[in-house]
């Protein structure tokens, strides 16, 4: 699904910092989202996590950084990072050539999937989003 420009499949779930969140049987894929690649730049760094690590919802867990930015990933959901893209330690870039496909960068093993429903979802839902991020950065 298109909106104002920016590729956000509907069938994703997404974080408010712009993580898409995909489920993939007892895992859930984590990346960042199309509006948040083309708003950062290209993708110099991503901070990869040694797996095992608990995720705290809500709470930062790894950094990300282009040639204009410095951002952190936080979490969606309680759990366990179970793996990491090692792909994204040699071509960070990866992230924005195809950040719904090869450029994923974490697999949670989450508590509680029921924690997705507190994250956006839905075509209505992310249009909303979209809008009001739209219009905060273009006051900043």
């Amino acid at each position: 699904m298109e909106v104002q420009g920016y590729n956000m499949p509907e069938d994703l779930y997404y974080e408010e910092n712009h993580l898409w969140v995909r489920e993939e049987g007892d895992l859930l894929v984590l990346g960042m989202d199309d509006f948040a690649q083309r708003m950062a730049g290209d993708i110099v760094y991503v901070q990869l996590p040694d797996e095992g690590k608990r995720l705290k919802k809500g709470k930062k867990f790894a950094k990300l950084e282009s040639g204009k930015w410095l951002g952190k990933a936080f979490a969606p959901v309680n759990g366990e990072l179970v793996e990491v893209n090692e792909d994204l330690e040699i071509n960070p870039g990866l992230i924005n050539e195809d950040c719904y496909g090869e450029g994923w960068m974490y697999k949670v093993k989450p508590d509680d999937k029921a924690e997705l429903g507190d994250l956006i979802k839905g075509a209505e839902a992310i249009e909303k989003w979209i809008a009001a991020d739209l219009e905060k950065y273009a006051q900043e």
